[in-house]
């Protein structure tokens, strides 16, 4: 039986960018493992559960899956996981992966063992800044050369305001395409398509929560 691991924000994971890859998955009978940077469970992006953004029926069942999944409720440290356990890696998006799992020297690690071993690695949306920051066994950013998609610059500007400021407050510390395009990633997020998802290589990434089905897909697919 495959095996995944599922890497999640515990300031803020967006609902249907970890629980539709998730649910399908496990449905193709890959034992999935859920990992989060100290352990506690995530956090869910409370707009991703906005039954003004995604309907009242999806709302409620991706935050019923959120409250009752074991596997969300009770995770491992990311620091315990080895990537050689496991036949992918997968990183969900959402705002709270540019403070924690982007900036986590763990997950880094994770993506750099899993690009370097026999795996492969699922990205999605601003998961994709993490790229900007993971670096190979030598020193070179694992994106260089990679051609990717993920949270656009145009996205973005429709959500923060004129001092990046989230709806929540929080200051957005960077921008996930300008960081990766300038650690040398061959970025296009496919504005003019209703789903982007790209395969690199043993590296797949995906725009946001619009792709996040047709991504599980490409993933089981690779597997």
């Amino acid at each position: 039986m495959p095996a995944a691991l599922f890497v999640v924000s515990e300031e803020g994971y967006w609902g249907e960018e970890c629980i539709v890859p998730l649910e399908r998955l496990t449905e193709a009978g890959v034992e999935v493992t859920v990992a989060t940077p100290t352990g506690s469970p995530p956090v869910i992006d409370e707009r991703s559960v906005d039954p003004a953004q995604v309907g009242a029926k999806e709302a409620e069942r991706l935050r019923t899956v959120h409250e009752t999944d074991d596997r969300l409720t009770d995770p491992i440290p990311i620091a315990e996981a080895r990537a050689d356990d496991y036949d992918t890696v997968v990183f969900p998006g959402g705002h709270g992966t540019v403070w924690d799992v982007n900036q986590d020297r763990h997950a880094r690690e994770l993506l750099r063992q899993t690009l370097e071993g026999d795996g492969t690695a699922l990205v999605i949306c601003h998961a994709v800044g993490l790229l900007a920051f993971a670096r190979d066994r030598h020193g070179a950013f694992l994106v260089t050369g990679r051609a990717v998609t993920g949270f656009p610059n145009e996205w973005e500007a429709d959500i923060v305001d004129e001092t990046d400021r989230l709806p929540d407050g929080r200051k957005l510390p960077y921008w996930v395409e300008d960081e990766v395009k300038a650690a040398g990633g061959e970025w296009d997020a496919e504005l003019d398509a209703d789903v982007s998802v790209t395969v690199d290589g043993d590296l797949i990434t995906a725009r946001g929560p619009g792709s996040s089905r047709v991504a599980a897909e490409t993933l089981l697919e690779e597997l």
